[in-house]
């Protein structure tokens, strides 16, 4: 059988392709000051704006995106279970949520729409129309309605719950204390074995803490609810006496962070946990919550694939950035910095995780393909609520080894920036958050020629035809020749 190839790419450049979707929203820079909200007219949805009430249009949507934060024992301020709960912030609501992907919105999802794919896992985000139905329902004094249109009460577990399920592997770490009021600790705390006699593939990964906050109790900050800031882990095999990791056989775990979302490493790919591994917590960052001595640990809950299960693809990280020799001024707003990294193998991006530490406010992800320029994402970022975003694994960036990854970051270091302690003074680059990062966590897979083409065939049966287009594909719609096929005249 022939093997088959992508037709030069010099030529197929010179096709005119679209760089993103149409934009229909407001127009994001790197400042925290341009935050146009997103208003809608309730009209234009076929919505009576006067017949909205909270019992049957609001409490929906609070129970889908808000509510397993924003309750009583949840991690979030602002109870919205109730009625009362959330008249009493109905201005709010309406004003945080019409935000919606920039520093402050809620919920905390930043993906900003009219912009390259905008198909990711377990994302709930809100719509135009849900955001039209809430500033139509606080813009006509916010009425409950009747009663019994309301849906029943949401079941929340006793504890912090596991939102990908039962895992079917929890590890524990030690427990960890600090002062209601002193300065933050940094450092190695230990190693959990993971018990482990084979080798399993990791599906999913979760991490929450556990703590003896009351859960009876309304939070005020979500930094009162935690003292565990974030987890930086590796894994590997123990050596004989327990006492550290094999040489050779260590990998590094995506960050744990306070409101990150869980890990799924997609179908094809997975992380391995060795038999006799243990986790090293070699960068744990613990800072106090300002009213209570607390202790806590940390559990990390791992799905599995089946026994026997061997990855298609081989695991990479994200796109790129600069955490180390990066000029971040003070006193100023839309500061831009570039990073370009070119792929030497196909790949495919699974996951998009900007990451800039306190002055940043947004990120966008571009991909260069001969003379096209196709944006993938642009992101907003807040500091207090970092995020990941899984793409669907139909709509993931589907990129050719050559192809160049752009990464954009915007940082405002200006008062106007609630997230910094200081705006005088510059900053390079520095894990902690008074310093500065331009990275993305995110994570991809590299392919093989036929793992890439056989992606590539299955992404052109999902199109109608070569009217659609596929913005995370720019060789879909590729020629494609025989490997050993000639033209006239020539070149093949």
């Amino acid at each position: 059988m022939n093997a088959r190839r992508l037709f030069p790419y010099a030529i197929f450049a010179l096709l005119i392709m679209p760089a993103a979707l149409t934009a229909q929203y407001p127009v994001r820079d790197g400042s925290v000051t341009n935050i146009e909200p997103y208003l809608f007219a309730a009209a234009d949805f076929g919505i009576d704006a006067e017949g909205v009430t909270f019992a049957k249009d609001i409490a929906p949507i609070l129970q889908r995106s808000c509510q397993n934060c924003h309750r009583v024992g949840g991690g979030a301020p602002m109870a919205l279970t109730t009625y009362q709960d959330a008249r009493r912030y109905a201005t709010r609501i309406r004003d945080r949520t019409a935000i919606r992907d920039r520093m402050g919105a809620m919920p905390p999802y930043y993906v900003e729409p009219g912009i390259g794919i905008q198909r990711f896992k377990n994302d709930h985000p809100l719509s135009d129309q849900e955001l039209a139905t809430i500033q139509a329902w606080v813009d006509n004094g916010a009425p409950e309605g009747d009663p019994s249109d309301m849906p029943p009460p949401l079941d929340f577990p006793d504890d912090v719950g596991w939102t990908l399920g039962e895992p079917d592997l929890v590890l524990r770490s030690v427990d960890m204390t600090m002062p209601a009021v002193g300065p933050d600790r940094w450092g190695d705390i230990g190693f959990v074995p993971t018990g482990l006699t084979g080798d399993r593939y990791v599906e999913s990964v979760e991490v929450r803490e556990v703590n003896d906050i009351p859960t009876d109790r309304e939070a005020t900050t979500v930094g009162g609810r935690y003292i565990f800031h974030h987890m930086t882990y590796s894994s590997g095999v123990l050596n004989e006496d327990g006492s550290g990791l094999v040489q050779g056989t260590t990998q590094g775990w995506p960050i744990h962070e306070v409101g990150r979302n869980a890990d799924i490493f997609g179908d094809g790919v997975g992380m391995l946990l060795q038999e006799n591994s243990a986790l090293s917590l070699r960068a744990s960052h613990l800072h106090a919550n300002g009213w209570r001595e607390t202790t806590a640990h940390l559990e990390f809950g791992f799905k599995f694939f089946q026994e026997g299960y061997e990855p298609k693809y081989r695991r990479s990280g994200g796109s790129g950035g600069n955490g180390i020799d990066i000029d971040v001024r003070p006193n100023q707003a839309a500061q831009e910095f570039h990073s370009y990294r070119v792929l030497t193998e196909h790949t495919k991006i699974t996951a998009f995780e900007p990451h800039l530490h306190a002055p940043g406010v947004r990120m966008c992800l571009e991909a260069i393909w001969g003379i096209n320029r196709f944006m993938l994402n642009c992101v907003g970022y807040d500091h207090n609520w970092v995020k990941q975003y899984l793409y669907e694994d139909d709509a993931a960036p589907l990129l050719p080894k050559g192809t160049i990854l752009h990464t954009i970051g915007f940082l405002d270091t200006r008062p106007e920036n609630p997230n910094l302690a200081d705006t005088r003074n510059w900053a390079g680059g520095g894990r902690r958050s008074v310093s500065s990062m331009f990275i993305d966590l995110g994570q991809s897979a590299r392919l093989t020629e036929e793992q890439f083409q056989a992606e590539m065939a299955v992404r052109r049966a999902n199109m109608k035809d070569k009217n659609e287009y596929d913005i995370g594909c720019p060789l879909c719609w590729a020629p494609q020749i025989e490997e050993n096929a000639t033209t006239q005249g020539g070149a093949p």
